[in-house]
């Protein structure tokens, strides 16, 4: 596809492009979100296009005017990542006298929030100007809130922002310095870090210079720096660089290009929110017109609210897709009517089995499990509807081959055949030779035996009147016949009885084991996110003391000491989220536990 609109910027108001919106709902692999910012007139759309592996692409401007406007978009199978699709964001330049500065922060503010990778581009070189040119990332605070919180006023822990915030990418272009730090040669990464040193003073100018460098530290544990040549000499070539073919660019320039995008594909990490929730395009769209509809509302973005509306629209689409599955399999796998009832739970335990696991893997934040529940009772419903089925279908399947079988038995006796003497030793013979032929009857299913006794009762008054109109026998004889008779009556009753009590036992079994199998994915699932939340909160506490250590080396006692207030409340919730573990599992266990009480009191009311 071609690059798109994304969020269009428009008299100083976004807008969402429902045509953007409907090209990431059909993208159900995971994203690697990158998005560039930095001045417009910079070459950031160039530097997007050689990511995407074209020169044309994002459109290059050649004039003082910005070409882009708003958020271009543009998504490419990755490069490397089997599966997994590459979304390149292209923003409008900053610092665009035509715009409202305010709009400026919420370009850049959205490409923080949208991306896995956030790339800042800039000119010649990282200095103090180009550190104050970035003042948005001192707003961030401003304009994002992590939490929904009563108190607008409540100043977040930066370490709410660390744990969803994109790594970070400084790219420098037309370089013409020397990487030298007292006579040394450095890295670009030692550059980046270096150009980031604060300044040990209290003084409102130096706090100033520091507050940039502070939040770049403080926001963006993952830091990378690359810097770049001119692509090219002559003015006319730079004019038109989108034409120029590799071979006809900087030497330098090529291979720094290339160890850009290789960096890009190998390292760039798939777009996540807590607890390494997966972005998909599915994901990515709601969560686009969530922040646009939150900015042009006049209120803070909210991370919280903006996974919660995701997570209702995402859990609902988890259990349709789910309960589609489940439907979709068991009509694949089973032929009605099925010659046991076992086989059908078996095959029913598979399917629920894989529809949960679908279940699981699309859904999150499902508090107090009330989509599993949802599910539960759907999957309960259709395999209510596919047991009556199977005994429709039994019960027609043995009624048309009873009707084909006792075709000869019912002419003999419209034809009188067994009314004479010996007659009814006779009608038991052809009876029993029809019983015999029925039970070689394969795959006769579930209501086999009832529709067999439902056909022996019907003919109950015949073999009577035969029984009557056979001189051959004595009173005694009829007597002992009909005794006979009675007792089959009664041994069929009671084995079809014990038949339907078994059949409710394995049901019972079935409905037991189902919960079982949502307990057990369940737990599974939770403690997967537990495990992730707590990689998340210790990634953050590592940054934290890391950053505690540099301040003590670069002689802010002051602020390493709020460092450290920070990292003890860390820690007490790294305990707490270990700790609470358990009390989770009790309550899902509690929850799913009273579902299968309220199963079994409805078998034991049947008995």
């Amino acid at each position: 596809m071609d690059p798109i609109y994304l969020v269009e910027n428009w008299k100083n108001k976004l807008s969402v492009n429902p045509k953007a919106l409907k090209i990431l709902d059909q993208i159900s692999q995971p994203l690697v979100v990158v998005a560039i910012a930095g001045l417009y007139r910079t070459g950031k759309s160039y530097l997007m296009n050689r990511l995407a592996g074209q020169n044309h692409g994002f459109c290059l401007g050649s004039t003082v005017r910005s070409e882009t406007k708003g958020i271009w978009m543009w998504c490419v199978p990755h490069p490397s990542k089997e599966n997994h699709t590459l979304v390149l964001l292209d923003t409008e330049g900053l610092g665009n006298v035509e715009k409202d500065s305010k709009n400026d922060l919420w370009i850049f503010a959205l490409a923080v929030l949208l991306s896995s990778t956030f790339i800042y581009n800039s000119m010649n070189s990282i200095n103090d100007q180009a550190l104050q040119q970035l003042h948005y990332v001192t707003e961030l605070t401003e304009l994002i809130r992590t939490k929904s919180s009563p108190n607008s006023d409540e100043v977040e822990d930066s370490a709410q922002f660390v744990s969803f915030f994109p790594d970070f990418i400084w790219t420098v272009r037309d370089f013409m310095l020397e990487l030298e730090l007292d006579g040394n040669s450095i890295t670009e990464d030692e550059y980046l870090e270096s150009a980031l040193k604060l300044i040990p003073d209290e003084g409102p100018q130096i706090q100033n210079f520091n507050l940039p460098r502070e939040c770049i530290r403080k926001f963006f544990p993952k830091r990378k720096c690359f810097v770049f040549d001119r692509p090219a000499s002559n003015k006319k070539q730079l004019l038109h660089l989108e034409e120029m073919p590799d071979n006809q660019l900087d030497e330098d320039f090529q291979k720094q290009s290339k160890d850009f995008c290789s960096y890009i594909y190998t390292h760039a990490k798939t777009k996540t929110l807590k607890e390494g929730i997966t972005v998909t395009g599915k994901r990515l769209g709601p969560l686009v017109e969530a922040y646009v509809n939150a900015i042009n509302s006049g209120s803070v973005p909210c991370l919280e609210n903006a996974v919660t509306t995701l997570a209702l629209l995402e859990n609902s689409a988890a259990v349709q897709k789910a309960a589609d599955h489940y439907s979709e399999q068991i009509a694949q796998r089973l032929s009605l009517p099925t010659d046991t009832l076992k086989e059908l739970l078996e095959v029913h335990a598979a399917c629920e089995k894989e529809a949960i696991a679908v279940f699981m893997e699309r859904s999150f934040k499902d508090e107090n499990q009330d989509f599993q529940t949802k599910l539960v009772i759907m999957i309960k419903k259709k395999k209510d509807d596919f047991l009556l089925q199977n005994e429709e279908a039994s019960v027609r399947y043995c009624q048309a081959e009873l009707k084909k079988l006792s075709e000869p038995l019912m002419t003999s006796i419209s034809e009188g055949t067994f009314f004479v003497p010996g007659g009814y030793h006779c009608y038991l013979e052809a009876r029993n030779k029809f019983e015999e032929n029925y039970k070689l009857i394969p795959r006769k299913g579930v209501k086999a035996n009832q529709v067999l006794q439902s056909f022996l009762q019907s003919q109950a008054g015949v073999e009577k009147a035969i029984l009557k109109a056979d001189q051959a026998l004595t009173d005694g004889d009829k007597a002992m016949a009909e005794e006979c008779t009675k007792r089959q009556e009664a041994e069929m009753k009671q084995d079809l009885l014990t038949q339907e009590l078994n059949d409710e036992k394995q049901k019972m079994e079935a409905q037991e084991r189902s919960c079982k199998e949502n307990v057990a994915q369940l737990k599974e699932k939770l403690m997967m996110e537990r495990e992730n939340l707590l990689r998340e909160q210790e990634a953050v506490l590592a940054h934290k003391l890391k950053m505690q250590k540099e301040m003590l080396t670069e002689g802010f006692e002051r602020k390493a000491s709020e460092l450290h207030i920070e990292i003890l409340q860390l820690q007490k919730e790294i305990k707490r989220t270990k700790n609470d573990r358990h009390f989770e599992i009790l309550k899902i266990l509690t929850a799913f536990g009273l579902m299968l009480a309220f199963s079994l009191f409805k078998f034991f009311m049947r008995v």
